[in-house]
């Protein structure tokens, strides 16, 4: 007897930490519901986004592809066609019903399907609220006066604020309501389905809804990881992006603290999303058959190393969480310390859907494989950028090697013996070898992507060293809605 092809739901949230599910070691943290998917699936304890930024992160994601072959390296750079073979319209084309639900930041057109036959969108900076989902629906039920539901950008960024909807009204709320009203409508005798829950939190700004503000307090965090050789360890990025998100004119560690409150409370409301799902799955007897993933496009620096945001290549901005629950819990409670990407989502899913792969479709591996201890693979790859901005690194189960480019400068990080990466190995001559070798592993994998202008020969290309500008207040960022000053008052 055939088993039938299980569902999947494929659940990603922006810009979360791979330290932040409680089952996996953290203290303070309350996830229960990410909980039962570690205890009933498998979790992947060593997971990097291929690039740390949200455009490139979810391009490589839904293609298979690394950023370079997708030639989608940075925010800034538009996704491939939308013709482009997708893991949406891959499943279509084996005859799974495919819907999302959510963020999906597809660039330059964030209305695209690229596969998805249907779609409940919603995204963070629209042009026209009427064609976002979840903004026309606020409109509808009243709270069309709440010009930024996501959280107040520009200044107030990086300031924790408890959203301006009820719990109710939240955008991580809506996610769960539309994910359920799906799931709901599926008739199991019939296609099996591809769901995408997309939640923008805990991206921020940190805008948890009343009460869960607060459910954690200050006092309750830790402080940041910040060591005293810190300006050695960062890149040109980190100084780059505190300098834009409003963050360089100081430290205030009782404000990162209430980051760090808010930031968890954000995660553990989508947390309780998780579980309404969840629940609905179980009620609508889909739960043994559907291969549940987990997994977020990049992480946060939330102080740590005196930096915020993202884009750096340090473990708490490059790494994720990835946890799979396999249809009928198989594998339940194992983890794996194997090097796995986003790039690998896309082979998995088809897979599991039992279509046919084709020798270079994907970058990336299934991580039935990788579980199975049947991939010869041993290092992964990310980047951010290219040419005089990029950052390149490669990581395996030791080491971490990462170029950046407008430093000039490269980074070697042993992961066994300094897992908080406070020593730079590159210049000690005991490291020379490991050095060389994920040097040209870099610089190869580079190349094979199409990164002419990373390699100059046997080097890295030199570009131009560069710096911020001294004055404080040149390069900051204002985020506002396009439709902003219509509402501005007149003087």
């Amino acid at each position: 007897m055939v088993t039938p092809r299980p569902n999947i739901l494929h659940i990603v949230t922006d810009q979360q930490r791979f330290d932040t599910i409680a089952a996996l070691g953290n203290p303070i943290i309350r996830t229960p519901h990410l909980d039962r998917l570690v205890r009933e699936g498998t979790a992947f304890t060593r997971a990097y986004t291929p690039s740390p930024e949200c455009v490139p992160a979810r391009s490589s994601m839904i293609t298979g592809w690394y950023p370079g072959r997708a030639g989608c390296c940075s925010n800034s750079q538009f996704m491939p066609s939308s013709k482009t073979p997708t893991i949406m319209s891959r499943l279509r084309d084996v005859g799974y019903a495919t819907h999302g639900v959510g963020k999906c930041h597809f660039t330059p057109d964030p209305f695209a399907d690229y596969g998805f036959q249907t779609r409940d969108i919603q995204e963070e900076l629209v042009n026209d609220r009427q064609k976002d989902d979840f903004a026309r629906w606020l409109i509808e039920q009243g709270w069309g006066w709440v010009l930024e539901p996501h959280g107040i950008r520009g200044e107030m960024y990086y300031i924790p604020q408890p959203s301006a909807l009820p719990e109710s009204a939240h955008p991580s709320r809506w996610v769960g309501n539309q994910s359920i009203n799906f799931l709901k409508n599926q008739d199991p005798t019939r296609k099996p389905w591809y769901l995408y829950a997309g939640f923008i939190h805990p991206h921020p700004p940190f805008s948890p809804p009343i009460p869960w503000h607060k459910l954690y307090r200050a006092t309750d965090m830790s402080l940041p990881d910040i060591p005293e050789n810190v300006t050695e360890l960062l890149f040109y990025i980190n100084r780059l992006q505190n300098r834009y998100k409003f963050r360089d004119r100081g430290l205030d560690l009782n404000l990162v603290r209430c980051m760090r409150a808010f930031y968890y409370a954000c995660i553990s409301f989508v947390d309780e999303q998780i579980g309404r799902i969840l629940a609905t799955l179980e009620m609508t007897g889909q739960l043994d058959n559907t291969l549940i993933l987990f997994t977020s496009d990049h992480g946060e620096y939330l102080g740590d190393f005196a930096c915020f945001g993202k884009r750096g290549m340090h473990d708490v901005s490059a790494r994720i969480p990835l946890v799979v629950r396999w249809p009928g819990a198989r594998h339940a409670g194992e983890r794996s310390d194997t090097p796995v990407s986003l790039v690998d989502l896309a082979p998995t899913f088809m897979a599991a859907a039992r279509a046919k792969i084709r020798e270079g479709d994907f970058d990336g591996v299934a991580l039935q494989s990788l579980q199975a201890g049947s991939s010869p693979r041993a290092t992964i790859f990310s980047q951010y950028e290219s040419g005089p901005n990029a950052l390149y690194m490669a990581v395996n189960s030791e080491e971490k090697y990462v170029y950046s480019a407008p430093d000039q400068r490269e980074y070697l990080f042993d992961l066994r013996n300094d897992p908080r990466e406070h020593v730079n190995r590159a210049e000690e001559a005991s490291a020379k070898e490991s050095l060389a070798r994920l040097r040209q592993l870099t610089q190869d994998w580079a190349a094979s992507q199409g990164q002419g202008n990373a390699v100059d020969g046997l080097r890295w290309r030199e570009h131009p060293k560069l710096r911020i500008a001294d004055n404080p207040d040149v390069g900051l960022l204002f985020q506002d809605p396009p439709w902003w000053d219509k509402q501005l008052p007149v003087a």
